[in-house]
C-alpha cells in the first residue's frame, strides 16, 4: 500500500499521524509512506523583491518547522518514509502528487 500523508505542523496534522501510528498494521508490512508538506507560494511581487536563494530559504525554513513533528511521529511509530516539499496551493499540490504518485490512500487533518 502506498500512502501519502500531508503535514503542516498543526494539531490536525498531529491527529493524522496519530491515526497512521494507531493503524499501521492495517496498511501492511510493505506499506510505503510519503510525507508531503506544501508551502504556500509567495505572491510574485514579493518574490521579485528577494533573491532566489532567500525565497528558497524561506520555503525551506517553513518546511523544516512543519516537518519536525511529522518526523518525530514517524520515528516513534518506527515507520520508514520519504519526504516531499511542494510550493503552491496546498489542496492543488496534494491532489496532483496523490494522482501522479498513484497513492492508495491520502491521510490528512481536517483543517490546516
Amino acid at each position: 500500500m502506498n500512502i501519502l500523508i500531508a503535514a503542516d505542523g498543526s494539531s490536525y496534522s498531529k491527529k493524522a499521524f496519530d491515526y497512521v501510528k494507531q493503524h499501521a498494521t492495517m496498511f501492511g508490512e510493505h506499506a510505503e509512506f510519503t510525507i508531503v508538506n506544501v508551502q504556500t507560494a509567495l505572491p510574485p511581487p514579493v518574490v521579485g523583491r528577494f533573491s532566489k536563494t532567500n525565497v528558497q530559504n524561506y520555503y525551506l525554513d517553513g518546511y523544516e518547522k512543519d516537518m519536525k513533528p511529522a518526523r518525530q511521529a514517524m520515528k516513534a511509530a518506527k515507520l520508514d518514509y520519504t519526504e516531499a516539499l511542494k510550493v503552491g496551493n496546498p489542496g492543488d499540490e496534494i491532489a496532483k502528487l496523490a494522482q501522479k504518485g498513484m497513492f492508495d490512500m491520502v491521510v490528512m487533518g481536517s483543517h490546516g
